[in-house]
């Protein structure tokens, strides 16, 4: 890591924020998904990205380094989410970075422009993200009410258990041993209030994709068990300036299981927005 940084988001909430790569290049601000952390990235600031560009990962609020509010107005309210990201890009000086979102990070990129615009930002890739509530029947997995009551239960074995099978839903071949378990300890650092109040929020983006200025790399995966393919689809036919990268046979996260061409796809897309 090259810097870390503490940085006062919405409703003065304190976001932890990592910068890895060059300094000079080109920003990437790169932004996790539900319960998981900085450390999802380690495949894209550990890899040649980091020579040509200047790479920032946050942990969102509720999770990781950075505060985890009791309050769930703290998680339900979009304008947080939004003035977080608005803070970390003004207070490390981003110049017009590319946003990339997974899974949740794509709510979070839209809160961002729905009260902020694309007036600062280069671009977005949307990363098998959510455009829209997953638990909609046509863009999120069947719902099996009791692998969802374990996942943000407060009961601490009950959540341990809903955090092991939704780990392994994120990949569509298992990972190795160490990769599991690492994933499993910062997925646990995010408390259940934290859970359920970012799942149970009610939302609307549709006018906001229509209105997008900047371009868009619609980032999805042919075998994803929890952002299925029609969320992408959903995402292009209302955002005007987007492009559409299907990742046959990948399941939840393609900048893990294939970093190489994501790394390179992203390299070029942020490349494109100049």
């Amino acid at each position: 890591m090259r810097k870390e940084h503490n940085v006062k988001g919405g409703s003065g909430a304190n976001i932890w924020a990592g910068e890895w790569g060059n300094p000079d290049g080109p920003a990437i601000l790169l932004i996790h998904g539900f319960m998981q952390s900085h450390m999802s990235w380690q495949a894209q600031y550990e890899s040649e990205l980091a020579d040509e560009f200047r790479l920032v990962a946050i942990d969102n609020r509720g999770h990781g380094r950075s505060d985890k509010p009791s309050d769930p107005a703290a998680y339900q309210d979009g304008v947080n989410w939004a003035d977080d990201v608005a803070a970390v890009i003004k207070q490390l000086e981003l110049d017009k970075p590319v946003l990339a979102g997974w899974s949740y990070g794509g709510l979070i990129m839209l809160d961002y422009c729905q009260r902020h615009g694309c007036g600062d930002i280069a671009g977005i890739n949307f990363v098998a993200a959510a455009v829209r509530k997953i638990s909609d029947d046509k863009f999120g997995p069947p719902t099996i009410p009791e692998a969802r009551q374990n996942l943000l239960s407060e009961d601490l074995p009950a959540r341990i258990s809903g955090t092991r099978a939704f780990l392994r839903a994120c990949t569509a071949k298992p990972v190795d041993q160490d990769t599991f378990e690492t994933w499993l300890a910062f997925n646990m650092e995010v408390p259940a209030h934290a859970r359920l109040a970012m799942f149970n929020r009610e939302l609307d983006f549709d006018g906001v994709m229509a209105e997008l200025s900047v371009p868009s790399l619609l980032t999805y995966c042919s075998d994803d068990a929890l952002v299925v393919p029609a969320m992408g689809d959903y995402a292009k036919a209302h955002i005007t300036d987007a492009e559409m990268s299907i990742y046959e046979g990948i399941g939840h996260a393609p900048f893990f299981e294939d970093s190489a061409r994501f790394n390179s796809e992203l390299a070029a897309f942020v490349r494109r927005c100049g």
